[in-house]
């Protein structure tokens, strides 16, 4: 197994222990230290996919487990911080909030789905479907929204009642995540529009 491998096999076993932080509510702040871990485990698929491209190091397996990797962190991510209502307004917005948050969360992983799906398609036909510029892009939102929202839960837990706070970030943070929805539903369609000829051909 090469390196560019192994750089990605860690970064599926950094998944268990982000979740673990982000439980830990033992620990005093405990989500940044999720966040931290989240930071790593993200800036590591950058570190694969260039070593594996400047060093003529890209293999199948790779090609397999990095976008699975990316998928189920960034996944695993939204769903554990939807069990923190908290940030999504539940106690302020009338409660609406998190019901927002359930909806761009299930239009995210839907929009993964389908294509990864839709890839699979192209595989099947000997072709390989590149990541555009607009996936990236929603890739990055994606992370910072994940970041920031877990960066927000303690000072919301410690002092959102008492200083107005927590309205506020609850705010932002479904701003954010409804952002990050939008780009991902907007970058899918823009992919699948681009490489209609795929169904076409499968079709024909």
């Amino acid at each position: 197994m090469n390196l560019p491998n192994k750089i990605t096999l860690t970064r599926i076993f950094m998944i268990p222990v982000f979740v673990l932080f982000f439980y830990l509510d033992v620990l005093p702040y405990n989500e940044l230290y999720a966040a931290a871990v989240f930071v790593l485990a993200a800036l590591t698929d950058a570190l694969d996919g260039h070593i594996a491209r400047s060093r003529g190091l890209v293999t199948n397996m790779g090609k397999f487990l990095d976008p699975i990797a990316d998928k189920v962190l960034v996944s695993t991510a939204f769903i554990v911080l939807l069990t923190r209502p908290l940030i999504f307004g539940y106690n302020t917005l009338a409660g609406w909030g998190p019901i927002v948050a359930g909806i761009c969360v299930a239009l995210i992983m839907a929009r993964e789905l389908i294509v990864s799906g839709f890839r699979l398609i192209a595989v099947e036909r000997g072709l390989v479907l590149a990541a555009d510029k607009l996936g990236k892009i929603k890739t990055t939102v994606q992370d910072v929204t994940i970041v920031v929202l877990l960066c927000v839960i303690p000072f919301l837990r410690t002092g959102g009642d008492v200083f107005g706070y927590e309205e506020l970030g609850a705010i932002i943070g479904l701003a954010m995540l409804m952002l990050s929805a939008l780009l991902t539903v907007v970058s899918g369609a823009n992919y699948l529009i681009k490489n209609r000829r795929i169904l076409k051909e499968e079709e024909a």
